[in-house]
């Protein structure tokens, strides 16, 4: 049965452990997340899904356990080496080049396909026509129309990036990861400041990602959404994994409702 996981498995965390002095952020954490699947990562504020975040995108280097994507077991620390492997995030504040438009944007985010080197991108340069766009550049746009039309942004292509209402530059952040061509995609609280008419929305949006091949992992404090949308939910507390499973069974496990004590959330 194990060996039939791991061959389904995106990605396999086998005792990740990050110190901070002798804070231990993550403890020995042992996750599975199935291909294909939505799989929510909770826990209390300070409970160590940045850090899980920080080490599984190369942000921080992990002082121990290992880190399998697609059954290769992923050494670099760099984040932009693990963005071309197929890993990309969203973050809980939103991070965006306010005077760049949304289509310039998400045209950011095909770079690292386009133009994976910084000789490569130069070498295009000389050779194309002058005066004339790339074929990459042709193709980069092209891709950022499809993903601004598939987020609902169509309109939105010339605007700049803070111009647009909260909502839509979450979208927005969101269409530049997905340009990336992402296979494992990292969303940090991606509903944080929204309305609940735009959380509706943004349900709706992670299901449609996920239905184009993405697999996801959604760090989230509203447990309606973790609930609605997710197919398995890894909870996490003082850096411990302290359940696991379908939301259901999660939603009334006595360790996860002791741990949400004083939290102001509904399970």
């Amino acid at each position: 049965m194990r060996e039939q996981v791991a061959r389904t498995a995106c990605l396999s965390i086998e005792g990740l452990t990050k110190r901070f002095g002798g804070f231990y952020a993550l403890n020995e954490l042992h996750m599975e997340v199935a291909q294909g699947h939505i799989h929510a990562l909770i826990g209390p504020n300070g409970a160590g899904k940045t850090t899980f975040f920080n080490l599984v995108t190369g942000v921080l280097p992990a002082d121990a356990g290992r880190i399998v994507f697609n059954g290769q077991v992923v050494a670099d620390t760099r984040p932009s080496k693990r963005t071309i492997k197929g890993i990309a995030r969203t973050f809980q504040n939103i991070r965006l080049f306010p005077h760049l438009t949304a289509m310039e944007t998400v045209m950011i985010g095909s770079h690292c396909r386009a133009f994976p080197s910084v000789w490569k991108a130069l070498g295009k340069a000389v050779l194309q026509r002058p005066l004339g766009e790339a074929d990459e550049e042709r193709q980069m746009r092209e891709n950022a129309v499809e993903l601004l039309e598939f987020l609902g942004l169509t309109d939105k292509q010339d605007a700049k990036a803070s111009d647009l209402p909260y909502g839509e530059q979450r979208k927005l952040e969101l269409a530049r990861a997905l340009a990336t061509q992402p296979r494992l995609l990292l969303l940090d609280e991606p509903t944080a400041g929204m309305n609940p008419r735009e959380t509706d929305e943004l349900d709706d949006v992670i299901t449609r990602v996920r239905d184009r091949g993405v697999t996801i992992i959604l760090v989230e404090h509203d447990m309606r959404l973790v609930m609605g949308v997710s197919d398995s939910v890894t909870v996490i507390n003082f850096g411990t994994k302290i359940a696991e499973g379908p939301p259901e069974k999660i939603q009334s496990d006595p360790l996860v409702v002791e741990a949400y004590l004083g939290e102001d959330v509904q399970l």
